[in-house]
């Protein structure tokens, strides 16, 4: 029965616990200039998502189930694009990134070296800026 549960999943009702991702969610236009500061120290990662895309929930899963930064190597934000469009508008004049969705923008010494949207992101090795 083993390879069966494998297979098509145990039918018990025991959940797992899976661990909470260090999301930083980006909720306010200050916030910018605080990630601008703090890349000057630790990469800081702002993770653009639509929360009506199916591309972009697929992409989120596959960023959080392979991510593999410490807390130490980087902060990771959050943006939801339906709640804050002015404040993904601002990030792309203040990192000089055009706008995707979804999107993943790198930044270091309060400029962004590296972004990356759809399946691209997780094509991107994170380590290299961390």
């Amino acid at each position: 029965m083993g390879l069966f549960s494998t297979l098509f999943g145990n039918s018990s009702n025991e959940k797992k616990e899976s661990p909470v991702f260090p999301w930083i969610e980006l909720t306010s236009l200050n916030q910018l200039d605080e990630i601008k500061e703090k890349s000057k120290a630790k990469t800081q990662l702002i993770f653009k998502h639509s929360t009506t895309c199916g591309i972009s929930r697929m992409v989120i899963r596959t960023f959080t189930d392979t991510f593999s930064l410490t807390p130490e190597q980087a902060d990771v934000y959050y943006l939801d694009l339906h709640k804050s469009r002015d404040i993904s508008n601002e990030a792309g004049y203040k990192f000089q990134v055009i706008h995707q969705s979804p999107q993943l923008l790198i930044i270091k010494n309060g400029k962004a070296v590296a972004n990356a949207s759809h399946g691209s992101i997780n094509d991107i090795n994170l380590v290299d800026f961390a």
